[in-house]
C-alpha cells in the first residue's frame, strides 16, 4: 500500500505548492506552443516532476489517483469510456451529416502515421502529461482545501485555459469549423477559441468525474486517450469514407 511522505520532509504549504503547480503549467503550455519544445520528452520529463514535487510536498498516491487499490477500478471505467466513445465516433464517421466534424486536415495522414499519433504522440505526448497535471497533481493539491465540486471545477476551467493557445493555431485544419469560421466572418476567430475553452473545460468536468466516480486517475486517462486517440483513427476512416 502506498504511504505518505514523512512529516519531517521539508514540503510547501499547500496554497503556495498549488500556485507553484499553476505557474509550472503556464511555462511548459508556453514553451510548447511558443518555443515549440516537443512534448514527446517535454510531456514525460514534466509528469514526472509533477508527480515528484507532489509526493515532496506530501500527498500519497492515493491521493493522487495513483493507488494500487484504485488500477481496477480505474481500468474498469476506463475502458468502459474508451468501448462508448469508440461506439459514438463510428456513429458520427458513417452519418453524413456529422462526417465533417472528422474530416481535420491534421488527421489526414497515412496508416502509419495515424497509428503513430493515436498511439504514441497522443499518449505520450499529451494525455500523459495533462492528465498527471489536472486530475492528479493539481487534482491532489486543491482537495486539501476545498470541497469536491470546487476542486472539479477549478481543475476543468484550468483545464479548458490551457487549449487557448492550441486553438489559436489550429482555428482553420477541421472543415466543420473552418466553415463555421466563414459563417461568422470577423468574430470568427474568438468564438473559436471561445468555444474550444468552453468545450474542453466540459471535457474536463466529464473527466473529473470519472476520477471522482472511479477514485482513480485511469479512469480519466481512458476518456482522453479515448477523445484524441480514437479521434484520430476515425478521422482517418472518415477521409477515406470521404474519398
Amino acid at each position: 500500500m502506498s504511504q505518505a511522505i514523512p512529516t519531517s520532509r521539508p514540503h510547501a504549504p499547500t496554497p503556495v505548492a498549488t500556485m507553484a503547480v499553476v505557474a509550472a503549467l503556464v511555462a511548459i503550455n508556453l514553451a510548447n506552443h511558443l518555443l515549440n519544445w516537443d512534448t514527446l520528452w517535454l510531456g514525460p520529463v514534466g509528469a514526472v516532476a509533477l508527480l515528484a514535487f507532489a509526493r515532496w510536498s506530501g500527498l500519497t498516491w492515493a491521493q493522487l489517483g495513483l493507488g494500487r487499490h484504485q488500477w481496477r477500478p480505474g481500468l474498469r471505467w476506463g475502458g468502459g469510456v474508451i468501448a462508448l466513445v469508440g461506439l459514438v465516433y463510428l456513429a458520427g464517421v458513417l452519418l453524413p451529416m456529422t462526417r465533417s466534424a472528422f474530416l481535420d486536415v491534421r488527421y489526414h495522414l497515412a496508416p502509419a502515421g495515424a497509428l503513430m499519433s493515436a498511439l504514441i504522440m497522443i499518449p505520450v505526448g499529451t494525455v500523459l502529461f495533462e492528465e498527471i497535471a489536472f486530475r492528479s497533481v493539481l487534482w491532489g493539491f486543491l482537495s486539501r482545501h476545498a470541497r469536491v465540486w470546487q476542486v472539479a471545477l477549478a481543475s476543468s476551467v484550468l483545464f479548458g485555459l490551457w487549449h487557448v493557445l492550441p486553438a489559436m493555431a489550429s482555428a482553420g485544419a477541421n472543415q466543420a469549423v473552418a466553415m463555421a469560421a466563414i459563417r461568422l466572418g470577423p468574430l470568427a476567430h474568438l468564438a473559436i477559441i471561445g468555444g474550444t475553452v468552453l468545450f474542453t473545460t466540459a471535457g474536463g468536468l466529464v473527466a473529473a468525474w470519472l476520477r471522482r466516480r472511479s477514485g482513480s486517475l485511469l479512469a480519466s486517462v481512458g476518456m482522453h486517450w479515448a477523445t484524441n486517440g480514437l479521434g484520430v483513427l476515425f478521422g482517418l476512416l472518415a477521409w477515406h469514407v470521404a474519398g
